[in-house]
């Protein structure tokens, strides 16, 4: 092997540079498109490159077909889905609930307005209102201990949901289970004082603990925490209408929504496996 030339010289300036450099440092000159392999004396030597057996006979190089096809950048295919998921609607266990966050944000911060916005004229009586007078009424209860236990239920089982189906469910059932159920309750006796997110809470808290009693009634292990908390939190959301000027009509038919939900997601999850 033949010593490499200590310098060569700028075709433009004349400098005298090294041989292992593309451009000249002095004037930019392009001395060549890249720079040459530097070989190592000790380096074992390469063994020939061979294709594969065509004809009985091995070809001398590479063809088309032992290229392996190079993956897209940026392509990934997702992983299986988790316990618990459905197809389309997927959740992150790790995730932060944002829908979640954003409904309790929005209930606690709408109930701190009522100093200056009477409850009354957020209070639905008659279908006739507009969309965002059953949202507001969706989101506000009479009381401070009404608005608190509301807000908690909504913002457990919210995350509990989201966590798992994410949280477009979550808003739907929110939607379904408060204005909704309100507008029922509404259709059923008209005339009557209709407010509370108790409705909307009740709705949340069925559509998850239905899917968890079918697998325990399976013998199925779910992993979830004891059910007895849950049966006190919905003994509390049920007697809201009692001890404030809630809607029981509008509970009881959020609640109703939120275990057929619990019942449409138990069944996708059964079809699946």
């Amino acid at each position: 092997m033949s010593s490499p030339d200590l310098f060569v010289v700028c075709k433009n300036c004349q400098a005298e540079v090294s041989p292992y450099i593309t451009e000249c440092p002095y004037c930019g000159t392009r001395l060549r498109k890249r720079a040459p392999r530097i070989e190592r004396p000790d380096a074992p030597p390469k063994p020939p490159k061979r294709g594969p057996r065509v004809g009985g006979r091995r070809s001398s190089g590479p063809t088309s077909a032992s290229k392996p096809k190079a993956s897209k950048p940026g392509a990934g295919r997702l992983g299986g889905l988790r316990s618990g998921e459905i197809a389309g609607v997927r959740g992150d266990e790790h995730g932060r609930p944002y829908a979640t966050i954003v409904l309790v944000g929005l209930s606690l911060g709408l109930w701190l307005t009522l100093p200056f916005v009477p409850l009354n004229d957020l209070t639905i009586r008659t279908l006739g209102y507009e969309v965002w007078f059953y949202l507001a009424a969706s989101l506000l209860n009479t009381g401070i201990g009404a608005q608190f236990a509301a807000s908690v239920g909504i913002g457990l089982f919210g995350w509990l949901i989201e966590r798992r189906r994410g949280p477009l469910a979550v808003i739907a059932l929110f939607l379904l289970c408060g204005p909704a159920a309100i507008a029922i309750a509404l259709a059923v006796d008209s005339g009557s004082l209709v407010i509370g997110s108790h409705g909307a809470a009740l709705g949340l808290l069925c559509a998850w603990v239905v899917p968890v009693l079918l697998a325990r009634s399976r013998g199925e292990d779910t992993g979830e925490a004891d059910l007895l908390g849950v049966l006190v939190i919905a003994a509390v959301l049920l007697c809201i209408p009692l001890l404030s000027q809630g809607s029981a009509l509008a509970g009881l038919v959020g609640a109703a929504i939120g275990a057929i939900a619990g019942l449409l997601f138990a069944t996708l999850e059964r079809s699946r496996v």
